[in-house]
């Protein structure tokens, strides 16, 4: 066995809803969106704003304001307990959306049910948790003010711009945090030596699967992926633009090999966004490298933890959500959390081919990063936070001059599925990690420069190939809300190499050399 460690009555605005949401899911031309689930609830109890948008969207998920960003500092005193709650958050939107997705015909035909049974009770949860938030910071340091605006939700149509609602609820008027950025010029494209996109449509001209309605439920018990998150890999222009080294840049590399998980270790937790607390991630993990890894691991566990790195001095850990096969094969955690009971179904693929390779900057020499620095890139929920801290980046095996943010990649008949990480690479000198585990690093800018008060380190650039069937038959492990869309893709690193490998590393990078 694997290691997979009571009726309202009708009111203008529900009678208002009732006709979006009969347009929304079964109707044609435009229909007017985003209103609010009782009277009042909008901007100064005014009649709320409308949006026009294609009928042929469908309500599909949550979408709700990422708190993090919307804290203040957090004191070292009071992360803990913060972390826990918004932890807590997550479980209660993963809840919210399985009374969603168990109730759409029902929300169709009375849509009033979508603020009884789904926002109202989650808009409640979100608020005692935000409360518990504020005191806690409160006992170290000045108590925050207005978190309660972060409680409200709304549903949102699969497509829709991010933090919008594009469909009904939210309380408070306010839609997800999706845009915001964390303030560190972070340019994703360059740092994984491309420019993704380019204005081109990557699913111009082509099917998006095998002939079927884009916003069909399909995939993980209609959870998605939909067929329109594929493309074909060979519709896609080349657009890769690797950037230019300069005089002075540090060209070696330093390469770890930590196996590809043969041994099957998976949990569904993440110690770094959700220590202490298990099935923190709602989706499962792969593991390579330290094997102590999971909710509970103090750096005292990572550093004695065994390692499955060929150079015992290397016990980092590695980790990425697992993909798997859509192919109705039930796997061990079908019933567990993380597994079937978060929507994620389907067989595991072990990787085929996984690459660790640190690399140097364009611009200069690195410096050693400090041990225990922890680095998440990419965004587990931006489909519904937006692509601001997105890092995800999908092609195939003979076509890596092209790759894909937004969309699972179809390769042809012996082309395999490539994933690809490319970590931040700008440490802030200070902090092993930070309040919303971002704003201790950053990507380097346009020039190859670190952000001012940052200094560049070795880049983890982490490549993962499956040999999966031809055609859009996999996805990622994700938040359920998140409905398995490839832009959710995300990689998490803790440096726990020693402190003379390290130092082997730095001296093989700043010399030029190619070091294993």
């Amino acid at each position: 066995m694997r290691r997979i460690s009571r009726k309202k009555r009708s009111t203008p605005a529900n009678r208002a809803i009732a006709a979006a949401v009969a347009l929304i899911l079964g109707g044609g031309g435009l229909v007017a969106v985003n209103v609010y689930a009782s009277a009042g609830e909008g901007p100064s109890g005014s009649s709320p704003p409308t949006r026009a948008q294609n009928a042929g969207s469908r309500l599909s998920t949550i979408d709700c304001p990422e708190a993090v960003n919307g804290l203040p500092e957090v004191p070292d005193g009071a992360r803990g307990e913060v972390d826990r709650e918004l932890a807590a958050m997550d479980t209660q939107i993963t809840d919210a959306y399985r009374q969603f997705a168990d109730r759409k015909e029902q929300i169709a035909r009375d849509p009033g049910l979508a603020e009884n049974a789904v926002l109202g009770p989650l808009r409640s949860k979100r608020t005692a948790s935000l409360d518990r938030i504020a005191i806690a910071i409160g006992r170290v340091g000045e108590r925050p003010e207005g978190l309660e605006s972060l409680a409200g939700c709304s549903l949102r149509a699969d497509g829709s711009r991010p933090g919008n609602g594009d469909g009904y609820g939210n309380g408070d008027g306010k839609g997800g945090d999706g845009g915001q950025d964390d303030g560190q010029g972070q340019d994703q494209g360059q740092n994984q030596g491309q420019s993704e996109g380019q204005g081109q449509d990557p699913g111009q001209g082509q099917d998006p699967g095998q002939g079927q309605d884009p916003g069909q439920d399909q995939g993980q018990g209609g959870n998605g992926p939909v067929a329109a998150d594929f493309v074909d890999i060979q519709s896609v222009q080349p657009n890769v633009d690797r950037p230019r080294q300069r005089r002075g840049a540090s060209r070696g590399t330093f390469t770890t090999d930590c196996g590809r998980n043969e041994n099957g270790k998976f949990n569904p937790d993440n110690v770094i966004v959700a220590p202490g607390v298990s099935n923190g991630a709602h989706h499962m993990h792969d593991y390579i490298g330290n094997q102590a890894n999971d909710a509970f691991a103090s750096d005292d566990d990572l550093a004695d933890g065994a390692t499955t790195c060929r150079n015992q001095g290397d016990r980092s850990t590695y980790y990425w959500p697992v993909l798997r096969l859509q192919n109705g094969q039930d796997e061990d955690d079908v019933n567990a959390d993380g597994g079937g009971r978060d929507q994620n179904v389907g067989e595991i693929q072990t990787p085929a081919q996984v690459t660790l390779k640190f690399v140097g900057s364009p611009v200069g020499r690195v410096t050693a990063m400090p041990r225990f620095l922890r680095i998440i890139t990419g965004d587990a929920k931006a489909f519904t936070n937006g692509d601001a801290n997105a890092n995800a980046s999908w092609s195939c095996t003979g076509f890596e001059d092209r790759r894909l943010t937004d969309k699972y990649p179809i390769c042809p008949e012996g082309s395999q599925v490539v994933r690809t990480f490319a970590f931040q690479n700008c440490w802030d000198g200070q902090n092993t990690d930070s309040a919303n585990h971002r704003t201790h690093v950053a990507f380097a800018q346009r020039n190859g420069r670190c952000p001012d008060g940052f200094r560049a380190v070795p880049q983890l650039v982490q490549r993962i190939v499956y040999d999966v069937p031809p055609g859009p038959g996999f996805a990622v492990d994700s938040f359920p809300e998140q409905l398995h869309k490839p832009i959710t893709d995300h990689g998490d690193f803790i440096n726990v190499f020693d402190d003379r490998l390290m130092k082997k590393m730095v001296r093989c990078i700043n010399d030029g050399r190619r070091c294993r």
